[in-house]
Parts: structure tokens; C-alpha cells; sequence
């Protein structure tokens, strides 16, 4: 018999090209990792569900392309998200630089009030780097998000960033609806083990 799902949560990916958005999703729904994988062209979308403190949950992910000539079809990719993850590049200042245009671009299009934010510095596996953990910490505080390193090659991170962002949205009144009028979020115990060490990884601002 299948599992009822309390909600479905849309969830975005977004940064400048090439910080490997892509990556992260691949590696989170299918658990693959393609270092060959090219551009998104558009907007790519997949589906996963989950556990996030005994609730199912299923996420609709929007992986949008990072090119300025995809921007016209934006509005769209904000209608209705409950969570946001803006991903950088650790080995690339410039798409550090870009974070506040993304902040702004969101804050613009968005239509969910207290949209959850999480950023995530990708490939910590490079020896290239060029903002370190702090500067990233720093950044996130100031802007009121939850923050993590990651490596969608190593695996590092990948499933705890999605995983906090969730429980995050599920935290947060308003931002969601349970599908079926009889169903209602199951709380734990906070302070309960997070699968993947997350405790270690997230900073939660």
C-alpha cells in the first residue's frame, strides 16, 4: 500500500551558470554524478519524495538555468515555492558577487511570504578555492539563511541541504497545505538524529 504524502513542496535551484545546480539535483534524486553534464536549457524538473521527521513529503524541484537569456521566462519558476537553494561556486568569485542579484530577483517574483532560503557553496572538493567557509557563513547570516558547503561530486552536503530546507518549509505555518483535510504534520523530537550528519553541516541562522 502506498505511503499518503502530507504535502508537495516546490523547491527551486538557482545561480549563475556552472556552479553545478544541475549536480546537486542529480545527485540528490538519483544519486548520480556526471561531470560532463552540460547547460540547463530552460529549466529542467524533477520529482522526489521523502521523510523528513516521519512525514512524507514530495518535492518538486526546479533546476533553472543560470544564462541571462533565460531570465524572460522567470516569473513562472518563483509562482508558488515554498524553498529556495541559491548555490555558488567556491572556486568562482564572480558567482559569489551574483549572490545579491539572485536575492533580488527572488524578493522580486517570489509569491510566498517567508520563502525558505538555503545557500550552498558547491564543489568544496576542488583544491581552487577562492571564498572560504566564513565569507559564505557571513553572507548567509546577514541575509537571514541557512547555509552549508557542499560537493555534488563527493556527496558531501548534497542530501542535508535538501533535507533542512524541508523541514524548514514544514516548520514555518502558511508556507504549505497538507494534502487531505485529515492529515496533519507529525511532530519528533528536535534534537533527534537527522540522517547524513546534518547537525555537522548546517548553520541554521
Amino acid at each position: 500500500m502506498e505511503e499518503e504524502i502530507l504535502a508537495t513542496l516546490k523547491i527551486l535551484i538557482i545561480g549563475e551558470s556552472g556552479v553545478g545546480k544541475s549536480s546537486l539535483l542529480l545527485r540528490f534524486t538519483d544519486g548520480t554524478f556526471d561531470s560532463e553534464i552540460g547547460s540547463t536549457i530552460g529549466v529542467d524538473f524533477k520529482v522526489k519524495t521523502m521523510k523528513s521527521d516521519g512525514n512524507n513529503v514530495k518535492l518538486a524541484i526546479w533546476d533553472t538555468a543560470g544564462q541571462e537569456r533565460f531570465r524572460t521566462l522567470t516569473p513562472s519558476y518563483y509562482r508558488g515555492a515554498q524553498g529556495v537553494i541559491l548555490v555558488y561556486d567556491v572556486t568562482r568569485r564572480e558567482t559569489f558577487g551574483k549572490l545579491d542579484n539572485w536575492l533580488n530577483e527572488l524578493e522580486t517574483f517570489s509569491t510566498k511570504h517567508g520563502i525558505v532560503k538555503m545557500l550552498v557553496g558547491n564543489k568544496i572538493d576542488k583544491k581552487n578555492r577562492e571564498i572560504d567557509r566564513n565569507e559564505g557563513l557571513r553572507f548567509a547570516r546577514k541575509h537571514s539563511m541557512l547555509f552549508i558547503e557542499a560537493s555534488a561530486k563527493t556527496c558531501d552536503g548534497v542530501e542535508c541541504a535538501f533535507e533542512e530546507v524541508v523541514e524548514k518549509i514544514l516548520q514555518t505555518p502558511g508556507l504549505w497545505e497538507a494534502e487531505g483535510q485529515n492529515k496533519a504534520l507529525k511532530l519528533t523530537d528536535a534534537t533527534s538524529s537527522q540522517g547524513g550528519g546534518c547537525s555537522t553541516y548546517c548553520s541554521l541562522l
